[in-house]
């Protein structure tokens, strides 16, 4: 019996699969203690269910709370401590700007503050030790620390990653003597070159770990009370870890919400389609993209978020500020815009009634006849036609337009960020969108998924039944997994592969000596055995990815191999990608072998193809707008069974979430309960 549940910015969703059947439960978030939302949205699915919470043999946790911390700037109060001269690393970054042609672009402001930095004498090499570390700094060193009130501190030292002796020294007396500040050290975190990177990464890391430790604290203290086991987390690599290994590596779980929607994404596809798909989700205040080629999604080693840099393994996810309670507004040039504001779930959309005032993209829905006046949501909430109308009338005379026209407009912006935002892991990464299916998913997603689909020239959609709360889905079929990097720098040309093997099996035996990430001083010795214990039940597989580049090249592609690697296969395989990455490879040139890095991956649970539980479905027509025109549409309210065919127009009620489709769709529900529509294009709109 598998338990997943997923907190969003304005919905909480579980999903409970007893072995045969899907339960799902949605519940609004309470932004004050999102850990209130969890234990609620358990409560309701084990309702559902009819079973006992000692029945759940696994429970997965899906957050936001690193994300909204690290966009909001409401982590903890950092230091940093680095060698002399290089305090201002995380300051000075890279060379590249914000924008190309606008030299005065804000670049973000660094998490830690000018007097917050610490400088030691000291310094390490490439060849080894330069200047040696006097311990007699350590103790200055602590009192500064102490007396800044810092909550976290980050080490980062020059060359650390190749000779830890200095760092390791520096973080060991600091978790000693400061034993209520969280240390983050960067050979810990990131074991790689690149300074920025590295000390970037270390330093989120810190600033995140504290408030991710509060949180996960509470969290499974409330599991507990409530007879749960203690939950799994999910990480950003799309896999999950302990709860202990979460709280104290900050960094490693900032995408934590997106990865499950990912991995459900990436279980569908595989059930539903030939395993290609691109992710679509679309809650109440963001949207997430993804990619899934041949049944595994995308990865990424480093990306931005908040203009903050964190080179990490984590799913491919792009975000866009597009989701339902996105609020619609006039910007100083009197065009219209939707987000990134959100409504949020506290007060919401004007539709529900809770004291919102402000036009949202889901008051627009409402009014396109998309959704259901005096429908009920989550947590009792009923949509509020006349309320939506009121918001969007005050846009609309701000713009000059009707009620309808300034809805359909937000509508269609919505629509565009969120294809922008497709284009983004397609088009500007080498890959055709039209080879691909488009699977929405979030609550908002399957309602906008045939306009995006029609602007990016997809033609098929697979909207699963569970939609609505894919990304909870998907945290029931996690893997558990643990992730490490080194840099290592060799020549191919003059590397046989038993180097190659023999560092591959240094980093396995690093995974398996220390099985979660972080450190960890004060750890349960108990809890770190249960878990070891957990691990041992799962069948572990190595996966081992290679980045290499020409010589001369500043970056690396990833390129998958075997933990006992031929270079000269390798070697191959890298001009192969360089091939279809960039259009051209050359042969004589040198090629590095630059990071090796590994995941030790154990098999996840198999929630295979739940039978579909919903009730009667009810079938009634209502006015929608397509075309800008209003057509008698199709309404379907509930769970169509296997084989049952849907056309255009035509809008399907499921219990968390509403696919709509216009005139030139049609559809047929699979044996998974999912909703495969086809677009033909040569029919229009207005019918």
């Amino acid at each position: 019996m598998l338990l997943g549940v997923d907190v969003g910015g304005t919905f909480t969703d579980a999903v409970l699969h007893d072995g045969s059947r899907l339960h799902t439960a949605k519940v609004p978030t309470d932004v004050t203690d999102q850990s209130r939302s969890v234990m609620a949205s358990v409560a309701e699915v084990l309702s559902r269910a009819g079973v006992e919470a000692a029945d759940v043999e696994t429970f997965a946790h899906g957050m936001t709370v690193g994300t909204n911390a690290l966009l909001t700037e409401s982590g903890a109060r950092t230091a940093l401590v680095t060698t002399r001269g290089f305090a201002d690393v995380i300051e000075i970054g890279r060379q590249d700007r914000p924008e190309l042609y606008r030299l005065c672009a804000p670049k973000p402001v660094p998490l830690v503050d000018e007097s917050l930095r610490f400088e030691v004498d000291e310094r390490t090499g490439p060849e080894g030790i330069i200047e040696p570390f006097d311990p007699d700094q350590l103790e200055p060193l602590v009192t500064a620390i102490s007396e800044c009130g810092a909550e976290a501190v980050a080490v980062c030292l020059l060359f650390s990653y190749l000779d830890p002796e200095h760092e390791s020294a520096i973080a060991a007396h600091l978790r000693e003597a400061l034993p209520g500040v969280h240390v983050s050290a960067s050979h810990e975190v990131l074991p790689q070159f690149r300074e920025y990177e590295r000390f970037s990464t270390t330093v989120i890391d810190a600033y995140l770990s504290p408030l991710l430790a509060a949180y996960l604290g509470r969290v499974a203290a409330a599991a507990e009370d409530g007879g749960l086991s203690e939950p799994l987390v999910m990480q950003s690599s799309g896999g999950v870890a302990p709860i202990s290994a979460a709280a104290r590596a900050g960094a490693w779980s900032v995408l934590s919400g997106p990865a499950g929607g990912a991995v459900g994404a990436k279980l569908l596809s595989r059930i539903s389609a030939d395993g290609d798909a691109l992710g679509f989700d679309m809650g109440g205040t963001s949207c997430d993209v993804c990619v899934v080629e041949g049944g595994e999604v995308r990865q990424t080693d480093s990306r931005e978020i908040g203009g903050r840099v964190i080179q990490l393994p984590m799913v491919d996810v792009h975000t866009v500020g597009a989701g339902g309670g996105s609020i619609g507004w006039r910007d100083e040039g009197g065009a219209l815009r939707t987000g990134p504001q959100s409504a949020g779930s506290d007060p919401g959309p004007a539709c529900y009634g809770r004291g919102g005032e402000q036009p949202t993209v889901t008051d627009a829905d409402l009014l396109l006849g998309y959704l259901a006046p005096g429908s009920e949501l989550a947590g009792g909430i009923e949509l509020d036609r006349a309320a939506a109308e009121s918001a969007v009338e005050k846009l609309a005379d701000d713009l000059g337009l009707g009620v309808i026209e300034t809805a359909e407009g937000i509508v269609r912006v919505a629509n565009a960020e969120m294809t922008r935002a497709l284009r983004v892991v397609t088009v500007e990464r080498g890959v055709d969108p039209r080879g691909f299916a488009l699977m929405p998913f979030g609550g908002a997603g399957p309602m906008h998924a045939a306009a995006v689909a029609e602007e990016m020239g997809i033609r098929r959609i697979l909207c699963p039944r569970a939609c609505g709360v894919l990304s909870a889905l998907g945290l029931c079929a996690s893997e558990l997994r643990r992730d490490t990097v080194r840099t290592v720098l060799l020549n191919l040309d003059e590397t046989d592969g038993g180097q190659i093997a023999g560092e591959v099996s240094a980093l396995v035996a690093t995974l398996y000596a220390d099985p979660e990430p972080g450190p960890d001083p004060d750890a349960d010795a108990d809890a770190d055995a249960d878990a070891d214990d957990a691990a041992s039940d799962r069948t572990a597989d190595v996966r081992v990815t290679y980045e290499m580049r020409y010589g001369g090249q500043a970056f690396e592609l990833s390129v998958p191999g075997p933990p006992q690697p031929d270079p000269a296969e390798l070697a191959e395989a890298f001009t192969a990608a360089h091939q279809e990455r960039y259009g051209f490879s050359d042969t004589d040139a040198r090629i590095e072998l630059v990071n090796i890095r590994l995941a030790l991956v154990f098999a996840s649970p198999d929630p295979g193809i739940a039978a579909a539980g919903g009730d009667e479905v009810e079938q009634f027509t209502r006015e929608a707008r397509f075309g800008g025109a209003w057509l008698e549409t199709s309404v379907l309210a509930g769970e169509p069974g296997a084989g049952t065919t849907v056309d255009g127009p035509a809008i399907v009620q499921l219990p968390e979430a509403t696919l709509v489709l216009p005139p030139s769709w049609s559809a047929k529900i699979d044996d998974a309960g999912t909703i495969c529509a086809e677009w033909d294009a040569t029919k229009q709109a207005g019918g």
